[in-house]
């Protein structure tokens, strides 16, 4: 039984429990809402800038006598929106279901009341219309936004029955004409370039949030993985328990034997055989004990400096002819669960690094700013391009064994639940670098009690 199978189930118990905590307290669909949200407090605030620089150029610039305070009015009330809105961002409450469709609907009508007081529908700038008509059937379900083409059109139909009209003092019908194209070709271009801008931006923010969903449906189905290879680990402890009590009960009697008494060479290759195979019986209980088959219900406190200075000691013990420099800054008052899933990992990717054919390897451990930062590098071949860019994938491996490139891939997911990362790098000088990170507060006593 390798550090690998004893690491599989070492993780059921506590990945699924130890999980961090999503992006946002909400879920994706409540982060998602949010950044649209922004994005509609953006284009407010462009709207606002618009309509002061448009209104005051037409009023003073061309003649055209707009009521001004009336007007302004409207944009003041469209600047309390977006206060209003901004402050709705930081509550931690998700947005309503319809918080969106009613963002739209108040700039619609906001549009309308400036339209009323600037010509109606003779206004050039009824063309923003469709602005508000594409963000809706980007950003709304189909009935909230049939909603705002109703309300759309209703507004319409209201301004083409009821606005001010615009007095003009000495434009005459050739000019006036020739503004109105030429509002109508600005309310054109804006109409483009704000979608362009902004519906680019939603879209990325939904492809942002299906890579979320992706993300973690791929988790769910690697979890799934690791639990069924745990239970399967689990299942051939049992099996493998009963032959190696019978193995160590066989060598504890040849051991009585006059053969092995007698003869020094035998006896010590007897008791070699005998501490392999208790070696192999305290795997097995390791395995059933991270399991939950046979807990004692404590939970060891040990020190940061003093669980490091354990793998490192457990890891050389069993493999004394490799050359492992270890080095550290950790001090030795710092609180912490010994976590045997951790010790696994770092087991782990100790054991990759002696498998790389490197004849040294180093392992530093640090902590800077509540990280833990573990790095093990050494003087090996080095990772193939393809799994750098793969690392952390089940099966990535190249052993060229069935079954292998399972132990980096649990590597990275019990860094992952317990709130770090890992990754891999080749050195310019040769040999390879794998750097885990993980923060203080996943081992804190505090956090397990």
């Amino acid at each position: 039984m390798t550090p690998t199978a004893n690491m599989v189930i070492s993780g059921l118990s506590g990945w699924l429990s130890g999980a961090r905590a999503a992006e946002n307290a909400n879920g994706p669909a409540d982060a998602i809402a949010r950044q649209n949200m922004l994005q509609l407090i953006h284009l407010r605030w462009i709207a606002v800038l618009g309509q002061v620089v448009t209104i005051l150029v037409v009023h003073f610039s061309f003649g055209f006598k707009l009521p001004l305070p009336a007007m302004m009015l409207v944009l003041a009330a469209l600047v309390a929106l977006n206060l209003f809105s901004l402050v709705r961002l930081k509550r931690v409450e998700p947005l309503g279901r319809y918080e969106l469709f009613l963002a739209l609907a108040l700039d619609a009508m906001a549009l309308t009341v400036q339209l009323y007081f600037s010509g109606g529908a003779t206004n050039p700038f009824t063309t923003l219309y469709l602005l508000h008509v594409i963000l809706a059937t980007v950003l709304l379900e189909a009935r909230a936004t049939w909603a705002i083409v109703a309300l759309i059109s209703f507004c319409f139909v209201a301004l083409v029955a009821f606005n001010r009209p615009i007095i003009t003092s000495g434009l005459s019908d050739r000019a006036f004409f020739e503004l109105f194209i030429m509002g109508m070709l600005i309310g054109v271009v804006l109409d483009a370039l704000l979608l362009v801008t902004f519906v680019g931006r939603i879209t990325a923010n939904l492809r942002r949030h299906d890579a979320r969903l992706a993300e973690l449906r791929q988790r769910q189905a690697e979890e799934t993985h690791i639990v069924r290879m745990g239970l399967l680990a689990s299942g051939a402890a049992h099996e493998l328990g009963t032959p190696l009590a019978t193995l160590d009960v066989i060598l504890g009697d040849w051991r009585r034997m006059p053969l092995f008494t007698s003869n020094p060479e035998l006896a010590q290759e007897l008791e070699d055989m005998r501490g392999e195979v208790l070696r192999c019986k305290s795997i097995v209980t390791g395995v059933l004990l991270s399991a939950g088959e046979a807990r004692s219900g404590e939970v060891r406190v040990s020190t940061l400096r003093g669980f490091m200075d354990e793998v490192v000691a457990e890891w050389r013990a069993s493999r004394a002819d490799h050359d492992l420099i270890y080095d550290t800054d950790l001090l030795d008052a710092t609180p912490i669960v010994a976590e045997s899933t951790l010790k696994q990992v770092i087991h782990n990717v100790l054991d990759n690094s002696l498998e790389a054919s490197a004849k040294t390897t180093w392992l530093r451990a640090v902590m800077r700013e509540g990280w833990i930062r573990i790095e093990v590098q050494d003087d090996g071949a080095g990772f193939t391009p393809q799994a750098v860019a793969d690392f952390g994938k089940p099966y990535n491996s190249t052993k060229g064994r069935a079954g292998g490139g399972l132990g980096l891939f649990l590597v990275v997911n019990v860094l992952r639940k317990l709130g770090g990362a890992a990754e891999a790098e080749n050195l310019p000088a040769g040999g390879a670098r794998v750097t885990m990170i993980l923060p203080m507060a996943a081992l804190e006593v505090t956090r397990h009690g």
